[in-house]
């Protein structure tokens, strides 16, 4: 299983296409499948009144609304098709995530492979709509949501022809507290719907992605930026380009180390089996004719003859030959 890593550079690019792309290009150099960004029209998101939330407050030290801040985080579609552009060139896929419904639009007129659905647009009809009418993949997050929220959602999607969905769990605090993760209930939501499940990772470093990963995620979205301590209401809660390198690293290697789920011997080990397994071998010298029974045979390393699993069938038989102590034990039709 490859785990499919969403680099999220959301708003950390603070409204500069220049600072976008170089965000693409640390995501292509960590190692990312992907880079994410977030695709709105302020006027359209909010309303002008819109208080922040407090980890915004409490990250940009500044309490004015949510419009104010957002609109020094948009980016025009002109600059959207620059960085698409520049994704394709270098070659890692762009994401973008809608935040209204002429935002889905251009992004499906882009060329978005898939439908990124952010937790906050769970319970937006209209914008489920539109999502589900792309035709595309749809990554759902859901932070902040029951599985009433969920389940409305899903039921939107699916009845307008949405079919492929990956189904993330969150938690929608930034940076979310060790307590709140409750990775556990990524395996409730995959048994409860049925679709693959991955993570929305908040928490501040990488250890979290990483259990995901171990839990069976399979797709895991973080936040990254260029320099944790640039103004703007994310950047606190993201990893730099060195840490979003290292968690893909260790993604790829705990995918090597999970394996492919069957039990079975490793190449590795078949040298070793003949060494740590024993064999029946002679406890005492045995002449010819002899009746094997627990008081001449006994079982030793090295696993080079009959396997101690054929004791039953070895016990009452007679010795085909003469046996020294501590040799292995041969059978008619089988050569010493």
């Amino acid at each position: 299983m490859r785990v499919y890593v969403i680099a999220e550079a959301g708003v950390n690019h603070n409204g500069s296409v220049e600072l976008a792309l170089q965000l693409v290009d640390k995501a292509k150099e960590a190692g990312a499948d992907c880079v994410k960004f977030q695709t709105f029209k302020t006027e359209k998101l909010v309303s002008k009144d819109a208080r922040k939330a407090a980890y915004q407050i409490r990250n940009t030290n500044d309490e004015a609304g949510q419009y104010a801040m957002l609109k020094k985080l948009e980016l025009t579609e002109d600059d959207f098709i620059a960085i698409k552009k520049h994704c394709d060139a270098i070659g890692i896929e762009f994401l973008s995530t809608a935040f209204d419904s002429d935002s889905v639009d251009f992004l499906r007129e882009l060329g978005c492979k898939r439908c990124k659905i952010p937790s906050g647009e769970v319970t937006d009809y209209p914008y489920l709509v539109a999502c589900a009418r792309m035709q595309l993949p749809i990554i759902l997050s859901t932070g902040m949501c029951t599985y009433e929220d969920i389940d409305a959602c899903l039921d939107v999607l699916k009845a307008n022809g949405a079919s492929d969905i990956t189904i993330l769990h969150c938690t929608t605090e930034y940076p979310a507290p060790l307590a709140s993760v409750n990775l556990n209930a990524m395996t409730e939501i995959k048994e409860r719907y049925g679709y693959p499940v991955g993570y929305s990772d908040h928490t501040q470093g990488i250890e979290v992605s990483l259990y995901a990963v171990a839990m069976g995620a399979t797709v895991i979205e973080k936040h990254f930026t260029l320099d944790k301590n640039m103004e703007g209401p994310d950047h606190k809660a993201s990893l730099d380009p060195v840490e979003l390198k290292t968690m893909i690293r260790k993604i790829r290697e705990i995918e090597v180390l999970l394996g492919n789920g069957k039990k079975e011997r490793q190449d590795v080990e078949c040298g070793n089996a003949a060494v740590a397994r024993k064999s029946i071998v002679a406890k005492r010298k045995i002449r010819k004719g002899e009746i094997f029974s627990e008081d001449n045979i006994t079982t030793k390393r090295p696993g080079t003859g009959i396997s101690p699993m054929l004791w039953n069938a070895v016990l009452g038989t007679s010795a085909i030959r003469d046996f020294e102590a501590d040799e292995p034990i041969t059978m008619q039709g089988e050569s010493r």
